[in-house]
């Protein structure tokens, strides 16, 4: 199905419309060439400090792109809808460039933001929910807020999992019924992942500079990893969740997503922060910080002690080769490599992680969707909708995870606690490893090779290295480690709770010196 949004064309009313018909006229040739080709947000920044190129001119070779990817080249349907407003903020951060304001590394920068955001600036936050249509926020969430103060232009928004794949249990990740497919920027007809997997898939693909994201377990590290970027998880906590919508209280997060480790950082640095409005942001207080990138040394990895499990090997040679290759890395870069034993012990804690997000998730969406202006006021309706538009939001896979929510008491039942208690004592577990072993962090294979998309049966996800880090809370961020069958690649550090900075260092460290993030080519498949 195609992309449901209105994107803005050379026609169309902008704040300097001359200024932009050169602009306007390069973005239309060969995928493979673009002006703004892996452009970082500082190499932006010097574009825009030097005169060359404004912020205007900026976001309009980014719409370009976006139109040229998604609807007339290999159709990656990444974007769900355009920001009507992006060429006017952009001017407005112009003018104030012009005046001698700026406000920080994001001024004048395009940043897009997953569908299940809430903005207030006439785009729809659906979750790729038919249900939603017509569901305009009143008021910004933190995070976009927090991305307007910063000076960045919010693009438009990025197609996802619908209900962030909280629906059915044969989802294909990447496919919302207001959306359709998104698809994999290195080879079109395999998986993005999700759920984020318009802003995966928009990132790799230079469709803006820097994207959001949200995870609740994977929906960040997946689609960065299978999609050749970096991206990281906070701890819940750091970022507010108020104006997102809803799976679990106790593991969502919103996070970067970015080509560079660097490009993670700042973004990082602009969406963090206590919000009164999400009590789970109290314990950020004085813990986030403003500028990360202060942080990111290529020693970093000098010193600290690196706990990997051994039983992650065998799963797929393409994590053998490169995970194996990585460790050399770190080794190289003064590590010392630690085995350890978890992933069985995780796995086993993490069988009531199901029940305990179906628990939550009925509650988070109820409130959510009672203020929301969809067609839609609670978890019942929805389903019932579904059902009366099957032939729409239905046609490949169904809605189990919905019904099956549904029937869960609130979250105040004995059943919630008890399920809730055994999840946490993944906390205890990791806080013990970590210390027995006097480990600075944890590193694994972030996935396995993205799979090739299957509408019908649904994702063919063989390994995922997100469900420590998801469910414990802790921060984790991928990145690229190679390539393999034409496919991207990727490797995760897991550290304590808001210790982002140290995370942030020795990504920097294995990125520096590994230099594995390769340009998507948009093959059609890997042979």
């Amino acid at each position: 199905a195609a992309g449901a949004y209105t994107l803005m064309n050379a026609s169309c009313d902008t704040p300097d419309n001359k200024q932009n018909e050169s602009v306007e006229k390069s973005g239309a040739g060969d995928a493979m060439g673009f002006e703004l080709d892996e452009f970082t947000i500082e190499q932006l920044q010097e574009k825009m400090q030097n005169k060359e190129l404004t912020s205007v001119q900026i976001t309009q070779l980014y719409l370009n792109r976006i139109n040229q990817l998604d609807k007339t080249g290999p159709h990656l349907n990444a974007v769900i809808e355009i920001n009507k407003d992006a060429l006017s903020i952009a001017q407005s951060m112009d003018d104030e460039r012009k005046s001698g304001k700026t406000r920080g590394l994001l001024h004048g920068i395009p940043v897009l933001i997953k569908d299940n955001i809430n903005t207030a600036d006439g785009m729809m936050t659906t979750a790729g929910s038919l249900a939603l249509e017509g569901n305009i926020a009143a008021q910004d969430s933190f995070v976009a807020a927090k991305l307007r103060a910063a000076g960045a232009v919010i693009l438009g928004k990025t197609n996802l999992s619908e209900w962030a794949n909280f629906r059915s249990t044969r989802s294909s990740s990447g496919w919302s019924s207001r959306g359709g497919q998104t698809r994999n920027a290195y080879v079109t007809t395999h998986s993005p992942c999700g759920s984020s997997s318009g802003s995966g898939t928009a990132v790799a693909a230079n469709m803006c500079a820097v994207a959001i994201g949200t995870e609740t377990d994977g929906s960040i590290v997946c689609p960065s990893s299978i999609n050749g970027i970096v991206g990281l998880k906070p701890t819940v906590g750091l970022v507010s969740r108020a104006g997102i919508i809803p799976i679990s209280e106790t593991q969502d997060t919103a996070g970067p997503m970015a080509r560079t480790v660097r490009d993670a950082a700042i973004l990082l640095g602009a969406i963090a922060g206590a919000d009164p409005a999400d009590p789970y942001t109290q314990v950020s207080e004085n813990k986030a910080q403003v500028d990360y990138t202060q942080f990111l040394n290529t020693d970093a990895l000098k010193g600290k002690r690196i706990g990997y499990d051994k039983s992650v090997l065998g799963v797929h040679e393409g994590i053998d080769a490169t995970f194996g290759e990585a460790l050399k890395v770190l080794e190289q870069k003064g590590a010392t490599l630690v085995e350890i034993e978890f992933v069985n012990e995780i796995n086993k804690i993490s069988e009531v992680e199901y029940d305990v997000l179906m628990f939550e998730f009925k509650d988070g969406l109820n409130k959510y969707l009672a203020k929301a202006n969809g067609k839609v006021k609670s978890l019942a309706e929805l389903i019932e909708f579904n059902k009366s538009q099957a032939d729409k939001v239905m046609p490949y896979f169904g809605q189990e995870i919905l019904e099956a929510s549904e029937k869960k008491d609130s979250m105040e039942s004995a059943e919630y606690a008890t399920l809730l208690k055994k999840l946490q004592t993944s906390r205890t577990l990791l806080n013990k490893l970590m210390k027995d072993n006097t480990l600075d962090a944890i590193f694994g294979p972030s996935n396995a090779p993205a799979w090739a998309i299957d509408i019908v049966t649904g994702d063919h996800f063989l390994f995922g290295f997100s469900t420590a880090a998801a469910i414990t809370g802790y921060p984790t961020i991928t990145v690229p480690s190679g390539i393999w069958k034409q496919l991207p690649m990727g490797v995760t550090f897991v550290t304590q709770p808001f210790t982002e900075a140290e995370l942030l260092g020795m990504a920097y460290a294995y990125e520096q010196a590994s230099m594995k993030r390769a340009k998507p080519e948009f093959k059609l498949t890997v042979f």
